[in-house]
């Protein structure tokens, strides 16, 4: 009889005496793609952190843990420590033997009791379309990697759409507020309203159904889901109904807006008790529930230092937590800490404390989302030292390893590795009781999620390069010497360095963004070539292959970079004969990632838009559903433009490519493209992308393709400064409105912008100057500024605790007082003045 028939037969036997864990066993079929697979599985709960343990004895894997989760963790610890494959995003390689690799017990303690994982933002920028055949493999994935504490936030307008028919409003009311699936997430957090709408009952029937085996599958393995509470946000309609209403109308990203009612309000603490008995009632008791009403907003406190401002604050978090006990007395309030550091100039220390001071410490879950950003970008003190321990409240150590699910290789994985360590051993660490990651968007960057997932579970130094052979081993088979020259020069260049949006300038409107934000040096060149060049050994790894698409895309996306500042600087100098030479090369490039990407299994325009056909029930909801899914990863809203940056087939060949293609017609022609026009057509339009044959030689393409790019490099460039933002041009006696993006990051510093005049006489003008970041404006002028030789210097002044996270834009107007002229534009830095 087959050996592994015989194990089934075991196996049968000794779980029929562990009913509880059924469900975990079944994850364990689902990915090892077995009928049977031979483990014993135990439960042995403690009262302390999760951890497993396991060994092999007599062919059998005997697994010990304090939850589902943690034995699926444990699972995956063994296949991954005998080298048996990895399960991930793009794919699943586990191969179990017919025996089993001999293995002595092992046990591993997490120092954390619980898991945390995704973001508000994952819920639009990634997973608003998906099925249930898709949430069972990322459910799957995140008990593989340990994850018991993830957002459960699917089903959410469904509920409160029916409490609030049931206060009085109209389903019109209710559907003119509502906005399509992909923002939603910005709804709830109080940003937009009415983008791409309306929500239909065929969408709530369904994300109901979603959500309860969402649910059910999550309880069974023991996770903790953290469902969604009412923050506060409310379609102005509810006026008609309570006429003395005090509503407060938001206002984001410098376009949308949404309305709030404090939480001192009465309707608050109405709807938030509603909501949860309603979302019960439906789906069963939950114990912690997502309340941010606070998130990237101004508040109406007083100023700091007046009591009265404590004391709102203090009343706020009061009426927001007594709102979610009346419902649920034993729920937890769990509250998003991204406001931590990127507003901390509201949020000081005083000021959250209050905001916190009438919350039990047991009742309340405080997410510190983004330690990366504190270490690497804001380059502030970490939140827990700040905040002294958050005051003794639960707090979650958390990473955002993604912003609007970029698809650009950054990320420092040592301190993804390790920087939990110091929150472990901080005298400051006060009542920590999880680790975890809030992606804004995932299925990118898989290297990282799988090193920040395994680094949660230990409590030890991590040797990066040591786990990266391991990880090549599990992915692909070996690890030949290329590949780790690879992962040697990438650790020099783009994951040993960290951007908060990394994009390409050609993922930008075309004249907007002169350097695009990853770290395209030498080093990041020569690991991408080395990593085509293990080829030879790996070429039997369909692994390699899948990863092999994604880096030849990465190479010539960043040469395709320094093509447009070619072209650009042809453009400048007048020789447009050579600028359209270089045009034919840089769409040869923009096609080559499009055609090798259309091999990917995830990285497919075609796939996300997928998925929003197969959630409509009408032509009508496919043709909504579609846009909706077209405009998140392009224009956003507009604006917002170009936030998600995805290098994706079908969005580099007809979305980027056809809109620089548009931006140089204008040029050639000297009107100035109507790329808004061109944009919105392009979202709203029922189009059918270019197919690609599949059937050619994945590793000769990508040895061709960076062949043929191998000699595009920067130093080509004259005008290469580090600062530059962008270049101009007039025609004589001409006025023209300049647009220009800066890099939130240089906003820290800025004090000035220089026109430098390359060619012409450079008799030039300023006569209106507008800096705006996120939307707003922080500085403006209308003084007349006058060339002197050639240079014109404007200076800027910049309130003290400015931030920018989606964009800041630097708008000036423009004119040529006599001969034509055309030049640079650079940022000027205190230091530098």
């Amino acid at each position: 009889m087959n050996r592994w028939l015989v194990l089934f037969c075991l196996i049968n036997i000794f779980t029929a005496t562990a009913r509880k864990t059924d469900e975990a066993f079944c994850v364990l079929q689902r990915v090892s793609k077995h009928s049977s697979v031979p483990v014993k599985l135990e439960l042995k709960k403690g009262a302390g952190n999760m951890y497993y343990e396991y060994s092999v004895k007599d062919g059998v894997l005997h697994l010990k843990g304090s939850d589902n989760v943690s034995l699926c963790r444990g699972f995956y610890d063994y296949v991954k420590t005998h080298r048996l494959g990895m399960y991930t995003w793009s794919g699943n390689n586990i191969r179990l033997p017919e025996e089993l690799p001999a293995a002595s017990s092992v046990r591993v303690e997490s120092p954390f009791r619980n898991h945390y994982y995704f973001n508000v933002c994952t819920y639009g920028y990634t997973m608003p379309y998906w099925d249930w055949a898709r949430w069972e493999q990322e459910i799957d994935w995140m008990a593989l990697h340990g994850i018991n504490m993830p957002l459960a936030l699917v089903g959410y307008e469904a509920i409160l759409a029916r409490v609030w028919q049931k206060m009085g409003l109209t389903e019109e009311e209710i559907n003119s507020y509502f906005v399509g699936p992909a923002h939603l997430p910005w709804m709830r957090m109080g940003n937009v309203s009415g983008i791409d709408g309306p929500l239909n009952p065929d969408w709530h029937a369904g994300q109901l159904a979603l959500q309860h085996k969402i649910l059910d599958r999550m309880r069974a393995l023991g996770m903790k889901p953290i469902c969604p509470g009412f923050p506060g946000f409310i379609p102005e309609a509810f006026r008609r109904i309570y006429p003395d209403l005090h509503i407060i109308e938001t206002h984001w990203g410098g376009a949308f807006h949404n309305w709030m009612i404090s939480p001192t309000e009465p309707l608050f603490a109405k709807i938030s008790e509603a909501f949860i008995k309603e979302w019960e009632k439906e789906f069963g008791k939950c114990d912690y529930y997502l309340v941010d009403s606070f998130n990237e907003m101004d508040i109406p406190f007083p100023e700091k230092g007046n009591p009265a401002r404590y004391e709102m604050a203090a009343s706020y978090g009061e009426k927001v937590y007594s709102s979610i006990k009346r419902a649920n007395k034993d729920a937890v309030w769990v509250m998003q800490g991204w406001m931590f550091g990127y507003q901390r100039h509201i949020w000081d220390y005083e000021t959250l404390g209050a905001l916190v001071s009438r919350v039990p410490d047991d009742k309340m879950l405080l997410l510190d989302l983004a330690v990366d950003y504190n270490r690497h970008f804001w380059h502030s003190e970490v939140n827990w030292e700040y905040y002294k321990g958050f005051y003794n409240k639960q707090w979650v150590y958390s990473v955002i390893p993604n912003m609007g699910g970029k698809t650009g290789m950054t990320g420092v994985l040592d301190f993804y590795a390790n920087g939990h360590l110091e929150a472990l051993s901080s005298s400051n660490r006060g009542n920590l009781v999880a680790h975890g990651l809030a992606p804004e968007g995932i299925e990118n960057n898989e290297v990282l999620y799988e090193l920040v997932t395994d680094a949660g579970w230990s409590d030890h130094r991590m040797d990066v390069r040591d786990w990266l052979k391991q990880y090549s081993i599990n992915r692909y088979g070996k690890a030949p010497a290329q590949l780790m020259k690879a992962w040697d020069y990438l650790l020099k260049s783009v994951y040993g360095t960290f951007t908060d949006h990394p994009r390409f300038n050609w993922q930008f409107r075309p004249g907007l963004v002169k350097n695009g934000s990853i770290n395209i040096s030498d080093d990041y060149f020569k690991g991408l070539e080395s990593f085509v060049a293990a080829s030879e050994e790996l070429k039997d790894s369909p692994y390699y292959l899948t990863d092999l698409c994604e880096m030849t895309a990465h190479y010539l996306g960043g040469k395709a970079e320094i093509l447009t500042r070619q072209i650009d600087q042809e453009y400048l100098l007048g020789d447009t004969l050579q600028a359209h030479f270089l045009q034919s090369r840089f769409e040869t490039f923009m096609l080559g990632m499009d055609r090798i990407l259309s091999q990917h299994p995830t990285l497919r325009l075609d796939r996300w838009v997928s998925f929003a056909s197969k959630a409509a029930r009408t032509e009508a909801q496919r043709k909504q559903y579609e846009m909706n899914a077209r405009r998140i990863v392009t224009v956003w809203g507009p604006p917002v433009d170009d936030y998600s940056a995805r290098m994706w087939s079908g969005l580099v060949g007809s979305y980027y490519l056809g809109r620089w293609k548009e931006y140089y017609k204008g040029r050639d022609s000297g009107k100035s493209a109507d790329l808004s026009s061109w944009e919105r057509k392009w979202v709203e339009e029922n189009r059918v992308y270019k197919k690609w044959n599949s059937d050619f030689d994945l590793i000769d393409f990508s040895r061709k393709m960076i062949g043929l790019s191998q000699d595009i490099s920067s130093a080509d460039l004259l005008l290469n400064r580090p600062a530059m933002i962008g270049t101009w041009s007039l025609a004589r006696n001409s006025s023209k409105d300049l647009l220009f993006n800066i890099p939130a990051r240089m906003l820290v510093g800025l004090n000035g912008v220089s026109l430098e005049c390359l060619k012409g006489k450079g008799d030039i003008e300023v006569t209106g100057l507008v800096l705006e970041a996120d939307g707003k404006v922080i500085y403006s002028s209308s003084d007349r500024v006058l060339s002197d030789e050639g240079i014109l210097n404007l200076k800027l002044e910049i309130p003290a605790n400015v931030t920018a996270n989606n964009g800041c834009v630097l708008k000036l107007k423009i004119k040529s007082s006599t001969d034509s002229a055309a030049g640079i534009v650079i940022c000027v830095n205190k230091k530098q003045s």
